[in-house]
């Protein structure tokens, strides 16, 4: 039976009672119900703008409902996809719709693309691959709830589950490759982490703090590390959990946890390099120089990247439900709980360019694109943003 337990001040995330081992099903509640933090969000600050941030074009899709869903983005296009099943390919230039298609249900994931595949889960565990006209490729059913962006690499596509399962399938039809299963404990906060696919490796995040990196090719564990460890008297004191997407750059692999510490890792052996105290829901970027955290409390967070750190925090943004940030040129972009979009600048954080989108929640992280930014909004809103 699943309860709630504790509530961040992230508008996303929310902490489950998630008993797996008898549970039959997840009742996930809305994460998007701005009554729900204990603080009050932070007021916007006024500033004089250094950037014109402007909506270059805006379109819909269906309503997010209790997931964070992310734009695909393609050189040419734009891909969207919302709880009610639909699924739309738009013009990145204009926001034209140039094909909107119904799925055949609800979705829970999405939306990922490569190989001439744009990809989508749904709650019940089916993972649809439709290609670029919008026409299905494949279907496969999996073990639970797909939860996650699934990513596309080499011929491979890789997805999540709720229940701890990574998947690795031949994206020219699906078949399974291999598959990787872990235990999860039995309290967690309920999230949509992804799996980040780079220099031949897969690496995840999981509950309890662990961070593991397995071969794209044959799903071997290369390695399992520490991000955090669980502490405390209670359960939930000791919810330890990484509930992002980690990052990397060609030697080292980074990641935050809930409760627990942000802690970058030698990307072929695990080995530590270091370890930072801060909490993190939303989750992370990094650039050649920096590692960029937007903590528990809707704070960003700037840490030196070889050494961890900590170089500036803006906190004008707390309490907001603030997103992970990403870089976008010269500036670091955030969306947060109210619907705006905020430009921060990399040198210390001041704030340098916001706009107002509809008003809902922004969940995922911006999506860079020339010139800009595609943000997706908890109403449906799909804004392209340009400075």
């Amino acid at each position: 039976m699943n309860k709630l337990i504790h509530m961040v001040p992230r508008l996303s995330v929310f902490a489950l009672v998630a008993a797996l081992a008898g549970c039959s099903s997840m009742n996930p509640m809305n994460w998007f119900d701005s009554s729900s933090p204990a603080e009050k969000p932070a007021p916007l600050v006024e500033f004089k703008p250094a950037v014109n941030l402007k909506t270059g074009w805006q379109a819909k899709i269906d309503p997010a409902r209790s997931y964070a869903f992310a734009p695909g983005l393609s050189a040419d296009a734009i891909y969207v996809a919302g709880y009610d099943g639909q699924l739309a390919k738009l013009d990145a230039g204009n926001g034209a719709t140039l094909w909107r298609i119904a799925t055949g249900g609800k979705l829970s994931a999405g939306v990922g693309i490569g190989d001439d595949l744009e990809l989508v889960g749904t709650p019940k565990g089916q993972l649809l691959a439709f290609d670029s006209k919008g026409k299905p490729r494949w279907q496969v059913q999996l073990s639970s709830e797909v939860l996650g962006v699934p990513q596309v690499a080499d011929g491979f596509v890789v997805a999540r589950t709720a229940d701890g399962h990574i998947y690795a399938l031949d994206a020219k039809d699906g078949s399974r490759k291999w598959m990787y299963e872990r235990l999860l404990p039995a309290l967690l906060l309920r999230s949509q982490p992804g799996v980040l696919i780079t220099r031949g490796g897969v690496f995840a995040g999981y509950a309890g703090g662990k961070l593991v990196a397995l071969a794209l090719d044959t799903g071997a564990v290369g390695w399992e590390a520490s991000v955090a460890i669980p502490k405390g008297a209670s359960e939930i004191e000791r919810i330890a959990d990484v509930t992002s997407t980690p990052v990397a750059d060609d030697k080292q692999v980074c990641a935050a946890a809930f409760q627990g510490r942000v802690a970058c890792f030698d990307l072929r052996t695990g080995n530590v390099n270091w370890t930072r105290e801060l909490s993190s829901v939303a989750g992370l970027t990094m650039d050649d120089s920096n590692l960029y955290v937007t903590n528990d409390k809707g704070e960003v967070v700037a840490l030196e990247k070889n050494r961890g750190a900590i170089l500036w925090t803006q906190d004008k943004l707390r309490a907001r439900g603030t997103t992970a940030p990403q870089r976008v040129g010269n500036y670091l972009a955030v969306g947060d709980g109210q619907g705006y979009v905020h430009l921060l600048a990399l040198d210390d954080g001041h704030f340098v360019g916001r706009i107002a989108t509809d008003g809902s929640a922004i969940i995922s992280r911006p999506q860079p694109r020339s010139g800009g930014v595609v943000v997706q909004t908890a109403n449906g809103g799909v804004y392209a943003l340009a400075l």
